[in-house]
């Protein structure tokens, strides 16, 4: 099965110039999606992690199944003032403007490994954001784990010295 086949290319979307990478095709096409989530599991398989946080908001769809099938605690991490609990937060820059991502407090102990979850691996800038506020709430980042990567923005490159693994490359 050919994932990349399932991931349909959405042009001027959000802005013009942009390629929307649209994974909804992949989630509607169970036998796609399970295949997805099986070479994911297999990837988790050869870590030694103790908890997935997951990306919001898509990385969520990729990240709970994995926690089920791995029996792995699953933390998300927000977009700012989404979190109802105290959190941790990391202010992070885009190409035109900021966000922010948080965590609770709570949700990760001091050295916990963990391994994160999203669907996208663009220019980096949300999963660097991601790492600085694991490290801030105390765990240690074993791994980002991707189902998309989009190699021409090299996001790989704001992530050194990370173990990134992705799935699909365009």
């Amino acid at each position: 099965m050919q994932l990349k086949d399932y991931i349909r290319n959405v042009p001027d979307f959000p802005t013009p110039g942009i390629q929307f990478k649209d994974i909804t095709p992949l989630l509607k096409a169970p036998d796609a999606f399970r295949e997805a989530i099986d070479e994911l599991a297999r990837y988790c398989a050869t870590r030694a992690i103790d908890v997935i946080a997951a990306v919001d908001a898509r990385g969520f769809l990729l990240a709970a199944p994995l926690a089920y099938r791995l029996q792995k605690p699953l933390i998300p991490i927000r977009k700012a003032g989404k979190l109802p609990f105290d959190t941790h937060k990391v202010t992070y820059f885009l190409e035109y403007g900021t966000d922010a991502v948080e965590v609770h407090q709570d949700a990760v102990a001091d050295g916990q490994r963990v391994l994160v979850v999203d669907d996208l691996l663009a220019t980096g800038g949300t999963l660097a954001a991601t790492v600085k506020l694991i490290e801030t709430a105390g765990a240690r980042v074993d791994s980002l784990l991707v189902l998309v990567e989009l190699l021409d923005l090299n996001g790989r490159s704001v992530l050194e010295g990370y173990d990134v693994h992705s799935l699909i490359q365009f």
